[in-house]
């Protein structure tokens, strides 16, 4: 016999969300209600009739409440076995009655922190006895149903109404796993707490991760790997995950990867003016910044046509109309936006697979955090990449400094850099991205793939020059050897940003002063793997 009848329920709850409508559910099968404090007057003020666990356990509340149902007769009634005799015998022995259902959930720990309590009441805000009960409810599944999500209650009165009263053992099954989850989760949130807040220790002994599914992919990188997207079950910033999704079809791991990196490098102009930004396999393929949005747009696709068809674009202004025809003129995977007006939505509306992302707000660049990689056997974790370089950290080292033009572009190409799979390359001018290198193995031969590209893109426009003729070239580490400056000497670029460090600098600097262009270094690098 695998199904349950429900002769006693225990509620102990903080969210009070549905709790009357359940009572009176479970009143109307006859089951008897326990409960505690504000649980019960809440019962009470509804009409219901209530059982103190006081009366249960004959102990009073006390200490501040902290110790309640904390009991063997609360945790008797709970693990017992009812199908094993010495079980049975100990219940009869030392009064214990049967429970059947436990409904708690659990003091608003996260809430209080939230809200900037003292260390005392966040303390307080640590709960004991519910854990305590979820736990020892869900191991004894076999005999005992657990809810701790309110959202859980109307499955529950459905299958009570449908089943005269009892619970099946596949729906305590269910219920007893989202209950070990709910715990986990609540532990691990107050382990962060101590280690980070309390302790501010960056890197713990022992590091919980909790996060809630969100939903299932389609599938992964490739189509035989399964993907799902997880939210963090704590305190986190907004952004992709949380994006409003108005249109298109749904989706993919591919889609969300480079819709994050979109919108990331989006999120570094959030301060800036209309930018745009088009991504591919993760990498930019295409930014600028302009007067409106539209012109930002063309001069991000002008970049590179061939990598921004299939792309992903975000942009950091709401989208406009105008906007919005120019970017529905070539087929485009995702858009994401802080917003969309009506006429925008409209012209994306015809391009039924286009995904159109409303996120509110951008990413902080400057958010702390960390980002966690795994690998073979453990896991990489590390504090975000939120360095930034503003023109009076900027040290020149060559003879000729930069006009006040190419500083305003080796800043924009170092922004963009960041966001540039290593060994990255990235030539602009006039707030655009003229040529881009990703992910090569040296870094001569990104610089050479951003002029190529460069070459080619003007080609194509009729420009009669490449736009990499008087820019200014951004490398996201330094130059090992004076080749990669050569080969962006020889592209047109008449200004560098780097980090330096090299112990080759000097030959790096001396090939800079013979051909006469300026260089400036960071002392910071943007390593992206």
């Amino acid at each position: 016999m695998t199904d349950i009848n429900i002769t006693r329920a225990l509620l102990s709850v903080s969210d009070k969300t549905g709790l009357v409508e359940l009572g009176r559910a479970l009143a109307r099968h006859g089951v008897e209600l326990v409960s505690t404090g504000g649980t019960a007057a809440a019962l009470r003020e509804a009409g219901l009739e209530v059982r103190d666990v006081a009366d249960l356990t004959g102990f009073p509340e006390m200490m501040d409440g902290r110790v309640k149902t904390l009991h063997p007769t609360v945790h008797g009634g709970l693990l017992a076995a009812r199908d094993n005799p010495h079980h049975a015998a100990a219940m009869a022995a030392h009064g214990i009655g049967a429970i059947d259902l436990v409904v708690v959930n659990l003091y608003p720990f996260v809430e209080t922190v939230m809200r900037g309590a003292e260390r005392s009441e966040i303390i307080e805000n640590i709960d004991i006895g519910g854990p305590a009960m979820i736990r020892s409810a869900a191991k004894n599944h076999a005999h005992v149903a657990v809810i701790t999500d309110p959202a859980d209650y109307a499955e529950l009165i459905a299958a009570l109404d449908a089943a005269g009263g009892s619970t099946s053992l596949d729906l305590r099954k269910r219920l007893a796993a989202k209950a070990f989850s709910a715990t986990a989760v609540y532990d691990a949130m107050i382990s962060q707490w101590f280690a980070f807040a309390d302790r501010q220790q960056l890197f713990p002994d022992m590091m919980a991760m909790m996060a809630n599914r969100a939903e299932e992919l389609r599938y992964g990188e490739n189509p035989h790997q399964r993907a799902a997207l997880y939210v963090p079950a704590g305190p986190h910033g907004r952004g992709v995950a949380q994006a409003e999704r108005v249109q298109g079809k749904a989706l993919s791991y591919n889609n969300l990867n480079d819709a994050d990196a979109a919108l990331e490098l989006a999120g570094e102009f959030r301060d800036g003016p209309p930018t745009v930004v088009i991504v591919k396999h993760a990498n930019p393929c295409g930014v600028a910044s302009a007067e409106t949005l539209v012109e930002a747009w063309r001069a991000a696709l002008a970049c590179d046509t061939v990598s921004a068809f299939g792309g992903i674009v975000a942009v950091n202004r709401p989208l406009d109309a105008a906007t919005a025809e120019a970017i529905a003129e070539i087929f485009t995977e995702v858009v994401a936006a802080p917003d969309a007006d009506a006429k925008a939505r409209a012209i994306f509306a015809r391009k039924k697979n286009l995904r159109l992302l409303l996120t509110g707000e951008l990413p902080d660049p400057a958010r702390g955090g960390l980002a966690v990689k795994s690998i073979a056997g453990g896991y990489l974790v590390q504090s975000r990449d939120n360095g930034r370089v503003a023109r009076e950290m900027l040290k020149t080292v060559t003879r000729r400094a930069p006009t006040e033009a190419e500083i305003a572009d080796c800043l924009f190409a170092w922004t963009v850099a960041k966001h540039v799979r290593s060994n990255a390359i990235v030539y602009a001018k006039d707030g655009a991205t003229a040529g881009i290198g990703a992910g090569q193995m040296n870094r001569l031969e990104s610089a050479r793939i951003a002029a190529w590209k460069a070459r080619d893109a003007a080609e194509k426009a009729g420009w009669g020059e490449p736009r990499t003729i008087g820019s200014s070239v951004a490398s996201d580490a330094f130059f090992p050897f004076a080749d990669g400056l050569l080969a962006a000497i020889e592209a047109g670029a008449t200004a560098v940003i780097q980090p330096g460090g090299s112990i080759r600098d000097e030959e790096v600097i001396a090939a800079a002063d013979e051909a006469g262009i300026a260089m400036v270094f960071t002392g910071m690098r943007h390593f992206r793997h």
